[in-house]
This record gives C-alpha cells, structure tokens and sequence, in this order.
C-alpha cells in the first residue's frame, strides 16, 4: 500500500536515502482512481528500495505547486530531493515500473 504524503512528513521523505515516487490524485478523478491499484502493487513490489506514495491535490497545495502539477494524474520521480522525470496522465504499470528502474 502506498504511504500517504502530506505536509507532515514529505520533507523527511524527501530528504531521506531513498529515491520517492509521488503519485499526485483526487478523490474525483477517474483516471487517478484506475492507477492507484497499480500504484499500490509498486509500492509493494519496491518497499524497502523506493518510497512510494500518493499525495492529494485538494489537502496539499504546497507540495503540489512546488512540482508544477496542473493535470492529475501526475507522478513524480525524485532522487537526491531532485526531480528527475515525470509522468503526466494514465500509463502502464510496465511503463512505471521502467521508470522507477532508472532511479535504483
């Protein structure tokens, strides 16, 4: 299951050794709805290697203006506290998977 981020505890996530995938969502959105299951089995797949988490738009201004995310789905792939891809919209849990690969 992937880790709730917030203004709480995104700062420490960022900062800590692993990189983090941040999954930004609405209870509203349809699309967003479709990837969470995909996004939950990853944060499986890689626990203890990648943090995984969703972040909802409507509660966290803050992080979602610090990353520009105008379109939800949109997901975030830091390492370092870096952003270093992005992925705007629906996709693949394969095409995911392929991005999350380059951050290990």
């Amino acid at each position: 299951m992937a880790l709730a981020i917030n203004k709480e505890n995104f700062e420490t996530l960022i900062n800590g050794d692993q990189p983090v995938v941040i999954d930004f969502w609405a209870e509203w959105c349809g699309p967003c709805r479709m990837m969470s299951p995909i996004v939950d089995e990853l944060a499986g797949e890689y626990e203890g290697k990648v943090v995984i988490g969703k972040c909802d738009v409507e509660q966290n201004d803050d992080i979602t203006m610090k990353y520009g995310v105008r379109n939800i789905p949109t997901i975030v792939f830091l390492k370092g506290g870096q952003l270093v891809d992005k992925q705007v919209g629906a996709c693949s849990k394969d095409a995911l998977k392929a991005k999350i690969e380059k951050l290990l």
